[in-house]
């Protein structure tokens, strides 16, 4: 099951047990991903630091912390975790699964971290440092300094005005789960270029947002 998150990331894990570690919620079992989270943060930091110093050479530090930390943040984290619903990979115990956890944005920011760390023990700092790259390229590419980074919903309809085409059409496909723990499924539709993903989540903005990120990745792809 977990090979379509490793193709998802761009990595296929050596040690196999890292990657179910990071996958563990506290509440599930231990070994859990709490530790691996430390290590994560750590990269993540680091890698997003130089990524911004690379592109903004001309932004003093300041403006370069106050973009990091947007980057970093649990919002951005929670995006990026939607677009590889890895809500549906997470080791939950029984009452955080009954109770959402694995729509919860903290958890799934946490649990994004703590693969970035399960990474770079598996295969090492550039390998982690390159599948962090993937993953934030789109974020990276709509900063302008000074605003605030934009969701997916937002460069995508940005993206088909500058190219003078219709915007996207979201269309709740369905509804699964009882009400305290309920899952959307959302179709975004872009009919003029004849592409239609699917996303999901414990929202619908989640599920529209997750759903505009993959038709993002289908527009950047060559």
């Amino acid at each position: 099951m977990t090979h379509r998150l490793e193709q998802a990331l761009g990595h296929t894990f050596s040690d196999s047990s890292l990657l179910q570690t990071a996958l563990t919620h506290r509440s599930h079992s231990t070994p859990h991903n709490e530790r691996f989270e430390f290590l994560g943060d750590s990269i993540l930091n680091g890698v997003i630091a130089r990524q911004l110093f690379d592109r903004f050479p001309d932004l003093a530090e300041g403006d370069l912390s106050r973009l990091r930390a947007n980057l970093v943040r649990q919002d951005s984290l929670h995006q990026l975790a939607l677009s590889l619903s890895l809500g549906t990979f997470l080791r939950l115990g029984e009452g955080e699964l009954k109770s959402g956890g694995a729509q919860r944005p903290s958890i799934l920011a946490d649990a994004l971290e703590g693969l970035f760390g399960a990474i770079w023990l598996d295969a090492g700092f550039d390998v982690a440092s390159a599948v962090i790259g993937r993953l934030y390229a789109g974020m990276l590419t709509s900063i302008t300094p000074g605003q605030p980074i934009k969701d997916a919903k937002t460069r995508l309809q940005e993206l088909l005005q500058a190219r003078r085409l219709p915007l996207p059409k979201y269309i709740l496909t369905a509804t699964e789960g009882e009400a305290h723990a309920q899952q959307f499924k959302m179709c975004c539709e872009i009919d003029s270029l004849k592409i239609r993903t699917e996303g999901s989540g414990g929202s619908r903005r989640a599920a529209e947002q997750m759903a505009a990120e993959r038709a993002l990745e289908r527009l950047h792809q060559p």
